[in-house]
């Protein structure tokens, strides 16, 4: 007689992120991408097409012969002088110590240069706080044989930021070796700048707790409701670029809007960047050198500044557009929120069941307007299962171009008018 044991998985099951999840919800019911039909306003990238006041967008570009071979693991040395002269220069510039290109690594998008920097973290606490960016959950999960996630709440009167107080005392009491945090944050639009930055660089500094802050959103900055001035980043307080250990992650997908591009960078210690590159030789072997040659127009000064700029004005007319509507609905978003293209929106006060982020997810997508449940960003990266927050609280974007914004707002509207 022969018994067949039934086998184990060969492959684990992955599940869907927060806002993959999102996504294919909406697909399920008719959605795809540029869909005239529908208001993808829980889209995390930007709009990508011609902009007021922007440069002509690229549409073609040379490959040269040589590109067609293996490039250097962190990224070709002339991409990386540029990188490392921008942020010299709008962030160093009566600095001496400046970066150089061997502070800089390049692959091929954020997740890439993040599951890069887990691989070569030893044995360590790492601390980030909550609500945060969904995907740190599952990369940091890869590497739980070495990383001990160390969630860290955040509370509602610092619209959901930590200050560097409170910073200061989660380094000492939960024994922190590093500390991951996006800034500015996805999804509640806060930023962290000037001297408040500035003390979370030394408190870490002093600690000798290493900060892993993801920049992405660095250039979508405002002011009182208009286009700030200037964007912001970690880079104008690093005291020594090769001794303080501050990785800055940032790359083409926000603030000069080539998200199918797939090129980011890490700025970080010569020593760290060598590590990547030796991380990279067995994760994904280098980035594409077609793809960082024609990138090298997008950093040059006065392109870049005539992108960001136009950028922080289209995008903070688009803000100021949506907090109107929402709140002339009954949400309630924050006053402190001064950058990226998100609404974090408590929709608390809405009529019920629409104080539901669940349900209210599920009834836009009816009227064919996709939203994140704000539940999707208390992340829990380490545990099977975790208390979940934030059901009362949506992520809004304002991503899209601004018929496409209008369109959706108008039938938010029509959606909660609907229960009044």
């Amino acid at each position: 007689m022969c018994i067949l044991l039934k086998k184990e998985r060969t492959f684990k099951e992955i599940r869907d992120i927060g806002v993959i999840w999102v996504m294919d919800e909406a697909v399920k019911l008719g959605f795809y991408n540029c869909n005239p039909e529908w208001a993808n306003l829980g889209q995390g990238e930007p709009e990508v097409g011609e902009m007021m006041g922007a440069p002509p967008r690229i549409t073609n570009f040379t490959i040269e012969p040589g590109d067609d071979r293996y490039g250097p693991l962190n990224g070709m040395a002339a991409l990386r002088r540029s990188i490392a002269g921008h942020y010299n220069r709008l962030y160093r510039k009566n600095k001496s110590d400046k970066y150089t290109a061997d502070n800089v690594s390049i692959a091929m998008g954020g997740r890439l240069v993040l599951t890069q920097i887990f691989s070569i973290l030893g044995q360590v606490r790492l601390g980030y706080k909550v609500p945060e960016y969904p995907a740190y959950e599952d990369l940091i999960n890869n590497q739980a044989q070495r990383i001990t996630a160390v969630r860290i709440p955040s509370k509602k009167e610092n619209n959901y930021s930590i200050s560097s107080g409170e910073f200061e005392e989660a380094i000492n009491q939960l024994k922190l070796d590093a500390f991951l945090f996006s800034n500015p944050c996805n999804p509640t639009g806060h930023v962290i700048k000037g001297d408040e930055l500035n003390a979370h660089l030394r408190i870490a500094r002093e600690q000798n707790c290493a900060l892993i802050i993801d920049e992405f959103y660095s250039h979508f900055i405002y002011e009182d409701g208009k286009a700030a001035n200037a964007p912001v980043s970690a880079a104008a307080y690093v005291e020594n670029v090769n001794s303080d250990q501050v990785l800055i992650v940032d790359g083409l997908t926000k603030s000069f809007r080539y998200p199918g591009w797939r090129l980011a960078w890490v700025l970080a210690p010569k020593d760290i960047i060598e590590d990547l590159g030796r991380a990279a030789s067995g994760i994904d072997g280098g980035p594409s050198m077609p793809i960082q040659r024609a990138a090298l127009q997008l950093l040059e000064p006065e392109r870049a500044d005539m992108e960001t700029q136009a950028l922080r004005e289209v995008f903070s007319r688009k803000q100021r557009i949506t907090l109107k509507s929402l709140r002339e609905n009954g949400m309630i978003c924050s006053t402190d929120a001064n950058s990226t293209f998100y609404v974090w929106a408590d929709i608390s006060m809405l009529p019920p069941p629409l104080n539901d982020a669940g349900t209210f997810f599920l009834e836009l997508l009816k009227r064919k307007v996709v939203v994140v449940p704000g539940y999707m960003f208390d992340i829990h990266p380490g545990q099977k299962n975790g208390d979940i927050h934030f059901e009362q609280y949506v992520r809004i974007s304002f991503g899209p171009d601004e018929e496409i914004l209008k369109m959706g707002l108008r039938r938010i509207t029509e959606l909660i008018k609907s229960y009044r």
